[in-house]
């Protein structure tokens, strides 16, 4: 199996270029599906460890079904098939620049919950603009274990995000596994309520706030993932939920930048406009996220069928 590896921010993305599942043909959405559902192996494989590492997200490249994007993707990390991967999506535009198939300018590509664009500045520069993306509910209220009653957000911003903006554990990087733990017990807590997103959406990220650690920067966020590992990154999905809670709260106006740091004091550069489409939910807008991603490495995975964890470390329940 062909990868190529990059980070965005601090965030690991593996591309798949060769050696993947069949999927067959149709929309994206049908792909990643049979992706879940029939090849688990495969794609937890592909980013626990020992070929991969807890924070790694891979994205399968597949024929687009829209002749106007350069591919079609498929995010997975090593607990979930998931919609949309901002860092992701960054680092997928960084790996087709550094194999030549695109170059500077604006570009299309597609994923299971719609096209997004990239305009690549140089290189490893990199601008998402997301799709819709929207608040909701507001002040959501659950009782944690350990900490009481939690207070957040729920929205939208290519998967489901519960956005906490008032963390009550500092966001720092001493933190860093007692927001870990805080996040999981949240997020039990959401499922033991029968808590969701639209249509049944499975809330399965969860964002701390607290303030910047630099004057000038607007944030600094904690970001938990479905497989319990923390984004790197300030997370390009969370990020463009977040800009929906701000501008639904007349927070942040539209075309106004503001630089979203991470746990680790990475960074993206983040606006909005209004959507205007006609299928957009009350309050979306439509998220633009700045950030870098840089290769770290081409390689040839092995599977070799008489090693007992090919298919990656797994731990008893």
């Amino acid at each position: 199996m062909l990868v190529i590896d990059s980070h965005t921010e601090g965030e690991p993305t593996r591309v798949i270029l060769e050696g993947g599942p069949d999927l067959g043909s149709g929309p994206l959405s049908e792909r990643a599906a049979r992706l879940a559902n029939d090849f688990t192996d495969f794609y937890r494989s592909v980013v626990t460890e020992p070929y991969g590492q807890e924070a790694m997200v891979g994205a399968l490249l597949v024929e687009p079904t829209d002749p106007d994007c350069v591919a079609g993707v498929i995010f997975f990390d090593a607990a979930a098939v998931i919609g949309m991967c901002g860092h992701g999506t960054i680092g997928v535009a960084a790996t087709l620049a550094h194999m030549g198939k695109i170059g500077i300018g604006s570009h299309k590509i597609e994923t299971p919950v719609g096209i997004v664009n990239v305009t690549l500045s140089d290189k490893n520069t990199v601008t998402v603009k997301n799709i819709d993306s929207y608040r909701a509910q507001r002040a959501v209220t659950v009782d944690v274990t350990d900490l009481g009653k939690v207070t957040g957000d729920i929205a939208y911003g290519g998967n489901w995000f519960f956005i906490i903006n008032d963390s009550p554990i500092p966001v720092i990087p001493s933190n860093i596994r007692e927001l870990t733990e805080a996040g999981i017990r949240v997020r039990d807590a959401i499922y033991e309520a029968g808590i969701e997103g639209a249509h049944a959406g499975v809330i399965d990220h969860i964002i701390f706030y607290g303030p910047a650690q630099t004057a000038t920067h607007h944030s600094r966020n904690f970001v938990l993932c479905p497989d319990n590992a923390y984004d790197r990154s300030p997370c390009g999905t969370g990020s463009s939920a977040r800009l929906a809670c701000l501008a639904a709260d007349g927070l942040l106006q539209a075309g106004e930048e503001i630089y979203q740091e991470s746990i680790i004091g990475s960074g993206y550069t983040l606006s909005y406009q209004h959507s205007h489409g006609p299928n957009a939910p009350a309050g979306a807008v439509i998220p633009s996220i700045t950030g870098q991603a840089f290769i770290t490495r081409e390689a040839t995975l092995v599977s070799n069928p008489n090693d007992p964890l090919r298919h990656g470390v797994r731990f008893a329940e």
